[in-house]
C-alpha cells in the first residue's frame, strides 16, 4: 500500500490587494513591487474570516475532489503559523467545522514549511497504523493579521489563503517515494514574531514596540535558501532514484519570484518543469504549496503517473521536499 494524495482543494480570500496599490501606499512607486518580487497581487482575508476559516474551505474543497466525505477522514493536520488563538489547536476547529469527528487533529508550526512537514508527518502516521486509511492534511496562514505595513520589507511579499490535499492509502504503486526534512535552529532569530509567547508574553511594552508584528531578516533568508534549496532538490529526487530533468513538475514555496528564477537557473530547468502562482497570490505562508498544486492540478499540469517534487523552506530555520507519483483523482463511484 502506497500513500497518495487523492485530491487537492484550495481557497483565496477575495479581497485582492495589487502590488500597483501597495506601492502607492508605501511610496514605492508602481512597479517597485513587482520588479523585485514578480508579485502583482496578493489576496487579503476580509475581517470576519480566521485562518480555520480559510481552511476549511480549502479542505472542503479537497474532500469533493477525493470524492470522500468529512467522516472518512483519520487524520487532520493543519499547517499554519497564524492559527486562530494560541489555544487550542486550529485544527480541532476546522475538525468541528467539517464534522471530521472520526479525525485525530492537530496543528503543525514549521512557518513556510509546515505543510510539507505535515505531509510527510501524515504519510508516516498512516504507514505506520493499519487502521486509519485517509489524512486531510491543509496548509493556512492569514499573515495579515500579522504584517505591518508599513514595514516594507515583509508586507509586499505576503498574502492570505490556504491550500488542502486528502492522502489515503491505495494498492496501486503511486504515491509519495521520497522526502526529507531539514532544520537549523541557530538561524531561528531570522524569521520571528518576538512577542506574545512566554519568552516575551503580550503586554504594552510588546505591543508599543511592535514585537507582535511579523519580522524577516531577508538578505539571511535569501541566503541560506539559495545554498540549501538547490541540494535539497536533488537530494529528494535522488532519493526517488530520479534526476532533476525526470521530475515532470516541481511545485515551490512561492516566496520571491526572483528567488524562484534563481533556482530554476540553478538547477536548469526546463522552462515548463516548475509551476508558479506567486505573481498572483504572493507568499502564503504554509499555503503555498498546496494552493500551488492545486492550481496545477486545476491548469491540467499534471497527468497519470507523472512524479511531482514538493520543495518549501520557512522560519526554524526549516525546509522539506518530497517526490510523490501522481494518481489521476477517482470519479464518483469509482474504486480501486
Amino acid at each position: 500500500m502506497n500513500t497518495a494524495i487523492l485530491g487537492t482543494g484550495s481557497y483565496l480570500p477575495e479581497t485582492v490587494l495589487t502590488s500597483v496599490e501597495l506601492g502607492r501606499r508605501l511610496g514605492l512607486g508602481e512597479q517597485w513591487i513587482f520588479d523585485k518580487t514578480c508579485i502583482a497581487e496578493r489576496r487579503v482575508a476580509a475581517p470576519d474570516e480566521a485562518t480555520s476559516d480559510l481552511a476549511t474551505q480549502a479542505a472542503e474543497h479537497a474532500l469533493r475532489a477525493a470524492n470522500l466525505a468529512a467522516t472518512d477522514i483519520d487524520l487532520l493536520i493543519v499547517a499554519t503559523s497564524t492559527p486562530d488563538q494560541p489555544i487550542p489547536a486550529t485544527a480541532c476547529t476546522v475538525q468541528a467545522n467539517l464534522g471530521a469527528m472520526r479525525a485525530a487533529a492537530f496543528d503543525v508550526d514549521s512557518v513556510c514549511s509546515g505543510f510539507v512537514y505535515a505531509l510527510i508527518t501524515a504519510h508516516a502516521l498512516l504507514e505506520a497504523d493499519p487502521l486509519p486509511r485517509n489524512a486531510l492534511v491543509i496548509g493556512a496562514d492569514t499573515y495579515s493579521r500579522i504584517l505591518n505595513y508599513e514595514d516594507r520589507r515583509t508586507c509586499v511579499l505576503f498574502g492570505d489563503g490556504a491550500g488542502a490535499v486528502v492522502l489515503g492509502k491505495r494498492g496501486n504503486g503511486r504515491g509519495l517515494l521520497s522526502s526529507a526534512l531539514g532544520s537549523d535552529g541557530t538561524t531561528a532569530d531570522f524569521v520571528t514574531v518576538p512577542g506574545g509567547g512566554s519568552r516575551r508574553p503580550a503586554s504594552a511594552a510588546t505591543l508599543a514596540a511592535g514585537e507582535h508584528y511579523f519580522a524577516m531578516r531577508g538578505r539571511q533568508v535569501r541566503e541560506l535558501a539559495s545554498r540549501v534549496l538547490p541540494d535539497l532538490v536533488v537530494d529528494v529526487a535522488k532519493s526517488a532514484e530520479l534526476e532533476v530533468s525526470e521530475i515532470d513538475l516541481i511545485v515551490p514555496h512561492q516566496a520571491n519570484g526572483r528567488m524562484l528564477q534563481d533556482l530554476a537557473k540553478t538547477l536548469d530547468l526546463r522552462p515548463d518543469q516548475m509551476h508558479l502562482t506567486v505573481e498572483r497570490y504572493g507568499n502564503t505562508g504554509a499555503a503555498s504549496v498546496p494552493i500551488t498544486l492545486d492550481d496545477a492540478v486545476r491548469s491540467g499540469r499534471l497527468f497519470d503517473d507523472d512524479v511531482v517534487l514538493l520543495v518549501a523552506f520557512g522560519g526554524g530555520m526549516s525546509w522539506g521536499g518530497a517526490t510523490l507519483r501522481w494518481t489521476r483523482p477517482r470519479k464518483p463511484g469509482e474504486f480501486r
